[in-house]
């Protein structure tokens, strides 16, 4: 069966046909129990880069299902994999998750992909207004923080996931410095324009890296204990939907999992609302947490908040600064303008 897109392509240019066909074809019929030959792809829909919602119905079965189907690099699909497969059970979470209900790779090794049981459209950040919904979905978080706390599964999670600890924030800040340092003439011609904000990025980057033994020790102290982060908590990759046992939160877009400390979630989460929203959120959080740890009170809580945002405007400042010196891309000088403004905005996050 050729997988060939019939419905609406929301984002980005016409799909005429989903790659790896046949490869494919054999993971949606193992997740809908269908023998061989027995669906038919009704639609396609792509939610963003790599990701699609297809629609199935049986040749001699019409009721409709449906999945979102996501294509990887084989890294990454096995990082995924690690979350839904081993990860999260271990923490007695699996559904705190969408189910992952199998994968196909393409004949070259190049890309996999991952087919998720779809949980619809009831996205968090449509629903902000929603008290009820946001608290759902921050008791999930805590839940993922205190049950994953010191976990053994740790070194695990850091080895295929990453550190987006200590370690996280100071390779960052010295990757930074490092690539900013060199854009200077006549390795690359920079405009008065460019050579300002470049100066004005350095000068952040250097003061925060003068910071860091400082901030290194404020995470170590008073940061709680490592726990496994989902690493991208926009609301965006929140759903909260209404059952008969209930309401359910899940997370989705787990590619950024991996260890550091809580308020790294935490300081991206509350980022997303309004900032007098921020405070029942929080101590939604921290009443969930206290069994387990006591977080600070907000003074001492918003230098831990800052210094998650600030590993991350790190981060991004090396891609763009890398991109120019090695490739001379003439897209990166609007991105590390970006990722000053971010510095120049920065508000302490309660």
């Amino acid at each position: 069966m050729t997988l060939v897109v019939s419905g609406e392509v929301r984002v980005g240019a016409p799909v005429d046909r989903l790659p790896d066909g046949v490869e494919l074809t054999a993971a949606l019929e193992t997740a809908c129990g269908a023998p061989e030959g027995t669906i038919r792809v009704t639609s396609v829909r792509q939610l963003k880069t790599n990701v699609y919602r297809v629609e199935l119905s049986g040749v001699h079965d019409e009721r409709a299902q449906s999945f979102v189907l996501k294509s990887c690099n084989p890294g990454l699909a096995r990082h995924n994999q690690l979350v839904a497969r081993r990860w999260l059970p271990l923490i007695g979470l699996s559904e705190g998750a969408a189910r992952l209900e199998g994968s196909a790779a393409d004949r070259r090794g190049e890309r996999i992909w991952l087919v998720y049981e779809d949980v619809g459209t009831a996205r968090l950040d449509v629903v902000m207004a929603d008290r009820t919904r946001v608290a759902v979905a921050i008791d999930l978080v805590a839940a993922l923080h205190v049950r994953s706390a010191e976990h053994p599964m740790l070194p695990d999670c850091r080895a295929h996931g990453g550190d987006l600890g200590e370690a996280y924030l100071i390779a960052n800040v010295r990757d930074a410095v490092r690539a900013l340092e060199q854009l200077h003439p006549p390795r690359i011609a920079l405009s008065p324009v460019q050579q300002r904000v470049r100066d004005r990025l350095l000068s952040r980057m250097r003061l925060l890296q003068e910071e860091l033994p400082r901030r290194v020790r404020m995470m170590e102290q008073d940061g709680g204990p490592e726990v496994l982060l989902h690493g991208d908590l926009w609301t965006t990759n929140a759903f909260v939907t209404e059952s008969p046992a209930g309401w359910r939160a899940r997370l989705v877009d787990w590619d950024h999992a991996g260890v550091g400390r809580a308020s790294y979630d935490l300081s991206t989460f509350l980022l997303r609302f309004p900032a007098d929203e921020r405070p029942w959120i929080l101590d939604r959080y921290r009443a969930a947490v206290a069994g387990r740890w006591e977080l600070p009170d907000i003074r001492d809580l918003n230098p831990q908040l800052e210094t998650a945002e600030l590993a991350r405007y790190a981060n991004r400042a090396i891609w763009p600064a890398v991109a120019w010196l090695v490739d001379g891309a003439d897209w990166a000088f609007e991105e590390l303008a970006m990722v000053a403004g971010w510095f120049d905005d920065w508000r302490p996050v309660l």
